[in-house]
């Protein structure tokens, strides 16, 4: 025997949720978007509530999710993750992550082109560094690979990354600038063949652009 639906009530902390009552009393709460189709006096089989109520869980899920991704891009690791950590069960992720995809909101090979595209305009390192952040956000070895094939080598990387940094190296001698742009093109992971040459390479051209008047040392 079922149970009847005597009242839906909006929440007052939160009106996109209802809290549903079934033979005069509270039963649970459902968001907007579940409980839609409930109606006052509609009967109710315990079968039916038990998918109510899972339908509810994966909907929370879903808009907690949809919060989670506004704030910057996600990738599927990142956001599985998440929901481990709120306590989600295996199944309601996987639909979650499904739903997202589907919907275009979760895409990995769009999210490693993205990280790889922001990191070398703003913040260039080198292309194992650049492999290491993306494994460490749970992208595929193989998508890493494909998409870093598209990407800046670091050559030019290093170069960039260089000239940003520098900027911030006025008014002091070739060993500190030497010191202290080498220590930095490192932590950004370009090897030292690499990093020696660039480094004279623009304190040269800071040079020239009378940035850097004091030139002794460089040979």
């Amino acid at each position: 025997m079922g149970k009847r639906v005597t009242s839906l009530k909006a929440q007052k902390r939160n009106h996109q949720r209802v809290n549903v009552y079934l033979d005069g009393e509270f039963a649970f709460g459902l968001s907007r978007f579940v409980a839609a189709w409930l109606q006052v006096g509609q009967e109710l089989s315990e079968e039916k509530i038990t998918e109510l109520i899972k339908q509810d869980e994966f909907e929370s899920a879903y808009q907690r999710t949809l919060k989670f991704i506004s704030y910057r891009m996600r990738s599927v690791s990142e956001v599985q993750s998440y929901l481990h950590q709120n306590g989600i069960d295996d199944s309601t992720i996987a639909g979650v992550v499904e739903r997202l995809q589907q919907n275009g909101l979760l895409d990995d090979a769009n999210f490693a082109k993205m990280w790889i595209d922001n990191r070398s305009e703003f913040r260039p390192r080198s292309r194992r560094m650049l492999k290491v952040e993306l494994t460490h956000k749970g992208i595929p070895a193989e998508l890493i690979s494909q998409t870093l094939q598209n990407a800046s080598e670091d050559e030019e990387l290093v170069y960039i990354a260089a000239r940003k940094q520098a900027r911030k190296y006025k008014n002091i001698e070739w060993q500190i600038f030497q010191k202290r742009l080498s220590s930095y093109l490192a932590r950004r992971g370009f090897s030292y063949s690499l990093i020696k040459p660039t480094v004279k390479k623009v304190w040269k051209e800071q040079q020239s652009e009378n940035i850097y008047p004091d030139q002794e040392g460089l040979s």
